[in-house]
Order: structure tokens, then C-alpha cells, then sequence
């Protein structure tokens, strides 16, 4: 069950995702989230102390959701992958688009705020983990470059989508070929390569 604590964190990410930093006062996440006013000044004194605590939640929630879709997941072909990277993608930009929306937000803020970026990439290395060996899985004999450039081009459908929302948005076979394209070609150069 989730804390009073967590409640405000959650109703300020709500805030940060769909109406960005400035947003995001003690008085607004109080209304958010159906509180007293005050409330988030007792578990938060400042604003920075609020957005530190934020940049510790999103993470969290994300890696629960990508571990509940890891749960139910053994891809054995590029197929079974890409079909749950795009139901991630679709969740990601409709059910918890607030939640994406405020990691973009801290992205920009960690442009600012160097201390924040070794924050971001070590709460990826759970994920990173799991996609590595979902890669392995479906046949890459190279997964830390293939999840680079996966990890990377499902970021940029997610940023599109929730820019310039499609309704029918399936990126299944956009993400199928990419994923049969980076094993396909690993294996026609370690033929090449055996054979030369």
C-alpha cells in the first residue's frame, strides 16, 4: 500500500509530467493530491528537496512496470520482443504518460544539474539488465550495442507518440524489422568472417 509520502511524490509527478517544473509548487501537489495544505511541505521542506525526492520515484515506478511486463516475458524470436516493446511504448505513452513525460523533465534538468545524471544511469542498470538478456534470447551474440540502438530508437517512438499522438500507434513491426536487421546483419558478417 502505498504511503502518504508516496502519494504526494506520485501527484507531483503528475504535475511535473503533464505541466513541467514550473508547475510544480508545495500548494499544487497539496491540491493534487486531495491533501491538507502542507502536507508536502512536512515531507519536503524545499522545492529541490521535492524534485530530489521525484527523481528517486520515477525511477522506481518504472522499473516496477517494466518488471511486471518482465515477469511475463521469454521472447524466444525478434517477434515476441518487439511485441513487448511496443506494448511498453504504448503504455508508456498513454497509461503512464505523466511518468514519461516527467523523466524527459528530468532529463532536461540533469542538463543543469550534473549530479543528476549518475542518478539516472545507474536506476537504468535493472532494466538494461533484463533487456541485454532478452536480446541474447532472440538471437544477438552482440546485446550491449543492440540494446544502444533499440533503447534508442524506442525512446524516440515514445517522444513522437506523445508529441504527436497516433490513436492507432503500434510500433510492433517498425520494432520486428529493426530487431531482424541488427541479427540478420551480426550473422552475415560472422559468416563472412568464418569464411574468409
Amino acid at each position: 500500500m502505498a504511503s502518504r509520502r508516496d502519494d504526494l511524490l506520485d501527484a507531483a509527478i503528475g504535475l511535473l509530467g503533464e505541466q513541467g517544473v514550473r508547475a510544480l509548487t508545495h500548494r499544487a501537489v497539496d491540491a493534487a493530491a486531495g491533501l491538507p495544505a502542507g502536507s508536502t511541505s512536512n515531507y519536503f521542506r524545499t522545492k529541490e528537496a521535492l524534485f530530489d525526492a521525484i527523481v528517486e520515484r520515477v525511477p522506481a515506478r518504472e522499473r516496477a512496470n517494466f518488471e511486471e511486463l518482465a515477469a511475463h516475458l521469454a521472447p524466444r524470436t525478434t517477434t515476441d520482443l518487439a511485441k513487448a516493446l511496443a506494448a511498453f511504448a504504448r503504455d508508456s505513452a498513454g497509461r503512464e504518460r505523466a511518468l514519461t513525460l516527467s523523466r524527459y523533465a528530468i532529463l532536461v534538468e540533469a542538463s543543469r544539474r550534473p549530479e543528476l545524471r549518475e542518478r539516472l544511469a545507474d536506476s537504468g542498470a535493472r532494466v538494461n539488465a533484463w533487456f541485454t538478456t532478452w536480446l541474447r534470447l532472440v538471437g544477438s551474440t552482440d546485446p550491449d550495442h543492440h540494446l544502444h540502438v533499440v533503447g534508442n530508437y524506442l525512446t524516440g517512438l515514445v517522444l513522437h507518440q506523445l508529441a504527436i499522438p497516433d490513436p492507432d500507434f503500434d510500433p510492433t513491426a517498425h520494432l520486428d524489422a529493426l530487431l531482424r536487421s541488427l541479427i540478420q546483419t551480426q550473422h552475415e558478417q560472422g559468416s563472412q568472417a568464418s569464411g574468409s
